[in-house]
């Protein structure tokens, strides 16, 4: 015996995903899908295969799955998104787990990334980790635009198998997403107080593609390698150039006029 377990995935327009991705946890006990307003045949896909499908407006990935998290109906949930698959090996490693009474309260879980069809063990997206598998009355994520993790309150692990991750089928994806994220991560470093400095805006992205590229292997991977840094480097330079816009625009708002004082009292009336 071991714990139920509810699988969660957030979907919009994922036509090409949907299916596969639903049919590699089907083993589970319950299987929602939370969609946030597709358009190309994902909602029919999903109710076709999904015990249940939700729907509901996006505002960011992190507040979509809080939104989520307490309609489900076991305590123990793993969420999976579109393009990822779970393996049979790693389906059986959550099991034992979940068949374990001394488990954790949440598990990081790897992953393996492909782009463009390439897979891509370096770069950086070698240390490619998620908290997908936890306790959900322990659990929910933090309440940022980009890169939202769940905090748990209690024990935290790490499995040994890995998902399946199609990061970007092409470069119309990529950018598709590139668009948001860079604005999220812009406004993030505005809640944060971080200014786009003359040294930011120049550095950080040279930075980003050394690291990635050279530090850490991206030049292995041929042009795939290439590309994948440079658009790394690219993502660093608007969010911060994003950050720059935000400030100048700020800047060079008219300042509101002064309040007028308040007229003066009439002079009291002669007794």
């Amino acid at each position: 015996m071991r714990e139920p377990l509810s699988v969660l995935i957030p979907t919009k327009n994922e036509r090409p995903n949907a299916a596969a991705c639903i049919a590699s946890v089907r083993w589970a006990e319950e299987v929602v899908v939370v969609d946030s307003g597709s358009t190309d045949g994902t909602l029919e896909i999903a109710r076709a295969a999904a015990d249940r499908v939700l729907e509901h407006e996006y505002v960011n990935s992190a507040a979509q799955k809080n939104w989520a998290l307490p309609q489900l109906t076991h305590r123990w949930v793993l969420i999976v998104d579109a393009d990822e698959r779970v393996t049979p090996a790693l389906r059986a490693e959550i099991e034992r787990v979940l068949a374990d009474p001394a488990r954790a309260d949440g598990y990081w879980i790897r992953r393996d990334n492909r782009f463009i069809g390439k897979p891509i063990r370096g770069a950086g997206w070698q240390r490619d980790k998620v908290l997908r598998l936890f306790d959900r009355t322990k659990g929910a994520y933090r309440p940022l635009h980009v890169h939202a993790e769940v905090e748990v309150n209690g024990r935290v692990d790490s499995l040994r198998e890995r998902l399946e991750h199609d990061t970007y089928r092409n470069l119309d994806q990529y950018f598709e997403k590139f668009l948001r994220y860079t604005r999220w991560s812009a406004a993030d470093l505005k809640a944060r107080g971080v200014r786009a400095s003359g040294a930011r805006l120049f550095l950080r992205p040279i930075g980003r593609f050394l690291r990635q590229y050279v530090l850490e292997g991206g030049f292995r991977y041929g042009r795939h390698g290439l590309v994948l840094c440079m658009l790394a480097a690219f993502s660093v330079f608007t969010k911060y150039a994003r950050r720059w816009e935000d400030e100048v625009g700020a800047a060079d708002a008219p300042a509101k006029p002064p309040t007028p004082p308040p007229p003066p009292e009439p002079p009291a009336a002669a007794s």
